[in-house]
């Protein structure tokens, strides 16, 4: 249980203020929620007990002018270090550590369909490659694959980029992020050549969704159905599309900014505000079973 402190708010709305006018993607929107947090910290709106509560509101704020979920002022329980991006990774490696490497479960089904779940969150690509092309090279083998991102929050855009070459035969452009900082943009295409075995790119692929999916889940689910590869079953993702950083502005608050934003190569847009739309729309709990069925009638074909 966190003890109930007050702080004084400015010093965090002002560093908060200060990173999002540098480094928010979005300069316009940066300049307009600057003023609106400096008119609710003359207004004494932040004046509350603890900083869980000045997190919550000041998140509020953040996202009230663009709906931008990665835009946020995360509360953190335990102290968390100053380096950029610490609090983040550090939360991070715990999940890691507890979930096989973020591929907790991989299952044979009847008829040859295989499961691997991924979660709780792609992991960055130098923690995960050797848990995940373990789970991907086992499954290789299955006549059917689903991929089950329902209880996925995000992580890195390059493991997305890792996972997306054991689905597909061929090198491919998946993904371009618009960076703001030196306005330059950055290329995502799958590997060459992987680690292990590839599912491939012809066998039946499902992707499973929830509204609980998130940030680079949604990516992996959204590159997969853009290029035709993958049939999405079940609920309308979260609708978080741009990359952010996080940055330390009290000893237990993090500013989450984001720094750049997704264009997919054959939509020419991304999923933020939208979700990922299912191409199977059902309820998150049933979607297995409904993927398992439409594999089964794809192979009986």
């Amino acid at each position: 249980m966190t003890t109930l402190t007050k702080i004084p708010p400015a010093p965090v709305i002002d560093e908060t203020v200060r990173l999002l006018t540098e480094h928010y993607v979005f300069p316009d929107i940066a300049e307009q929620l600057a003023g609106l947090l400096q008119r609710r910290l003359a207004e004494g709106a932040y004046d509350v007990d603890g900083p869980e509560e000045l997190a919550r509101l000041v998140t509020a704020d953040l996202q009230s002018v663009n709906g931008d979920r990665h835009l946020r002022l995360k509360h953190h329980v335990d102290p968390v270090p100053p380096k950029r991006g610490a609090a983040t990774l550090d939360s991070m490696r715990r999940d890691f550590d507890t979930s096989l490497g973020g591929a907790p479960r991989v299952q044979l089904l009847d008829g040859g369909v295989a499961v691997v779940e991924l979660a709780p969150m792609l992991f960055p690509l130098e923690w995960a490659a050797e848990p995940l092309s373990a789970a991907l090279t086992l499954a290789s083998r299955a006549q059917a694959l689903i991929v089950d991102l329902r209880s996925n929050r995000g992580g890195d855009p390059d493991t997305v980029a890792f996972v997306c070459s054991y689905l597909l035969d061929e090198r491919t452009h998946l993904n371009t992020m618009s960076w703001r900082r030196g306005e330059r943009s950055e290329q995502s295409w799958s590997l060459p050549h992987v680690p292990g075995v590839r599912f491939g790119g012809s066998k039946p692929l499902y992707v499973l969704s929830s509204g609980s999916t998130f940030s680079a889940a949604e990516e992996l689910a959204y590159d997969l159905q853009q290029l035709g590869r993958a049939v999405v079953v079940g609920e309308r993702t979260r609708g978080g599309a741009h990359p952010c950083q996080g940055w330390t502005v009290h000893p237990h608050l993090e500013a989450t900014v984001p720094v750049g934003r997704a264009i997919n190569p054959v939509s020419g847009t991304n999923w933020e505000g939208t979700g990922v739309q299912p191409d199977i729309p059902c309820a998150a709990g049933d979607s297995l079973d409904r993927a398992h069925v439409l594999a089964l009638a794809r192979l009986a074909d």
